[in-house]
C-alpha cells in the first residue's frame, strides 16, 4: 500500500468534466492511459510516484470519471483537453509518459505546444494505424464483447453501460480514421522533446517496424525494444524494468540518439 496522498478532483474544461488524480511533490509528470483505460492504471506501474515528481494522471475524455457529451473522440481533441487541464492547475512545462492511445495523445501535444513538452516516453504508440490494427478494430463491435469483458469494464467506467458502449463504438470507428493519427516523417521531424520509444517486439497491434520509423523520424529520440514484449510491455513482471528505465530517462540530460 502506498502512503503517498492521492488528490482526485474533476475540472470543467472544453465542455466536459475531466477527472484527474495527482500524487507526490516535485516536477510535473503527466501520465496518459491507453484507450478504454483510466488514470489509475498507472498505479500498476508506479505504486508511488517517482521521487521528486508530482504525477498527474487524468481520465481522458469519456473514460473513467470524465465525461464526453459529444460522444465523439479524437486523439487531437484529447491533447487539447489535457493542455486545458494543465492550464487550469497551473502547469506549464512538464515531462510525460503515454501508453498506446496516451502515446498518440502525447504526439499531438508535442506538436501543438512543443515548448511545454520537455521529455516524453511513448509506450506502444504508433505514428499511424497499420492494416493489422484496422483489421482488429473492425472486429471490435459492441456485440463481440463477452460477459467477462462487460464486467471488467463496469469496474473501470462508472457512468453506466452507455459509457462502455460509447468507448467500444469509438474504438471500432478508429478503423476508418486516417487524419487524426497520421504522423508522417515531416511531422515527426518537428518534435523537440527528448523522446524514449518503448515497444514490444511481439506487439500484435503495432509491428515493431513502426517503433523504428518513429525513432528515425524524431530527432532527439531513443529506442527500447522489449524482447518478447506484447502491447504495453510495462505491466506485471515487466513493471520493475520499465520503472528503472523510465525514471533514468526522465532524469537524464539530453542525449540525442541514445539506444537503451
Amino acid at each position: 500500500m502506498t502512503n503517498v496522498e492521492v488528490k482526485g478532483q474533476s475540472i470543467s474544461l472544453n465542455d466536459i468534466e475531466m477527472y484527474f488524480e495527482s500524487r507526490g511533490q516535485g516536477e510535473p509528470l503527466l501520465l496518459l492511459h491507453g484507450f478504454t483505460g483510466l488514470g489509475r492504471d498507472w498505479e500498476l506501474v508506479f505504486k508511488d510516484p517517482p521521487e521528486a515528481f508530482c504525477s498527474i494522471a487524468p481520465d481522458l475524455r469519456g473514460h473513467g470519471r470524465s465525461t464526453n457529451p459529444t460522444g465523439t473522440f479524437t486523439f487531437r481533441q484529447a491533447a487539447l483537453d489535457v493542455f486545458a487541464l494543465l492550464d487550469k492547475i497551473g502547469v506549464n512545462g512538464f515531462q510525460a509518459i503515454g501508453l498506446s492511445g496516451g502515446a498518440k495523445t502525447l504526439l499531438h501535444m508535442s506538436l501543438q505546444q512543443p515548448a511545454r513538452v520537455k521529455t516524453m516516453i511513448l509506450v506502444s504508440g504508433a505514428p499511424y494505424f497499420p492494416a493489422q490494427a484496422r483489421k482488429l478494430m473492425a472486429t471490435m463491435t459492441i456485440e463481440s464483447h463477452t460477459a467477462q469483458e462487460w464486467e471488467f469494464m463496469r469496474g473501470r467506467h462508472p457512468r453506466g453501460d452507455e459509457q462502455i458502449r460509447m468507448l467500444w463504438r469509438q474504438a471500432h470507428e478508429l478503423k476508418d480514421s486516417y487524419e487524426d493519427v497520421n504522423f508522417t516523417p515531416p511531422f515527426l521531424s518537428q518534435i523537440k522533446a527528448r523522446t524514449l520509444i518503448v515497444y514490444g517486439d511481439r506487439d500484435p497491434v503495432y509491428p515493431v517496424e513502426l517503433a523504428v520509423e518513429m525513432y528515425r523520424g524524431i530527432p532527439n529520440s531513443a529506442l527500447w525494444v522489449v524482447p518478447n514484449g506484447g502491447h504495453g510491455p510495462i505491466f506485471g513482471s515487466a513493471a520493475e524494468g520499465f520503472r528503472h528505465a523510465a525514471i533514468s530517462f526522465l532524469r537524464q540530460d539530453s542525449q540525442s540518439g541514445r539506444i537503451i
